[in-house]
């Protein structure tokens, strides 16, 4: 049986830099592993007064449901004013809530994040980190996953660089070395 990893995109644009790098991720998983893209662009903003028996939004149990199946989680995120987008954010507190039955604790992580400027996301990275530190999410601390200028690692045909998916492979393979300890 394969160990499903979730996928989750922050931007929400549909040619986004980092939808096209989360699907190239999900390419160099190795055998045994399954890349789960869990949609956050549906999720109703999180709002306690709905989290109670008969308010709750269906998309709400949807993605706390499918969440909770995963064996790990990899986040992609743009930068957004030198922080994460809201999406990321909401889907966070979504599956952290109600208190005591978050989806998150436990689960090995990762944390991408690419932008066209030089800096790569590095304020949403490590604002996503920090969110992720309460939440009990245990993320790989190295390689960091900073892809900056990113419209320079792909070619004509919109495919990425070969060192570009050489760096991408380094940092699943170091995942994956992280996961099966933190797993065995």
């Amino acid at each position: 049986m394969a160990r499903k990893i979730g996928f989750i995109v922050g931007s929400l644009r549909k040619d986004s830099y980092n939808k096209k790098i989360a699907k190239k991720f999900a390419t160099l998983l190795p055998d045994g592993f399954e890349a789960v893209f869990l949609e956050i662009g549906e999720l109703p903003l999180y709002n306690e007064d709905l989290d109670v028996e008969g308010k709750i939004p269906d998309a709400w149990t949807k993605f706390r449901e499918a969440a909770k199946t995963m064996d790990g989680v990899f986040f992609f995120t743009p930068e957004y004013n030198r922080s994460l987008p809201a999406a990321i954010k909401n889907a966070l507190d979504v599956g952290s809530r109600p208190y005591g039955e978050s989806v998150w604790a436990k689960k090995p992580g990762l944390v991408v994040s690419a932008s066209v400027g030089p800096i790569a996301g590095f304020g949403a990275n490590h604002h996503l980190r920090q969110s992720l530190v309460f939440l009990d999410v245990l993320v790989l601390q190295q390689p960091e996953a900073y892809i900056g200028s990113v419209q320079n690692t792909l070619n004509e045909q919109g495919e990425f660089l070969e060192d570009t998916v050489e760096f991408f492979q380094k940092i699943v393979d170091e995942y994956i070395i992280f996961f099966n300890k933190l797993t065995d």
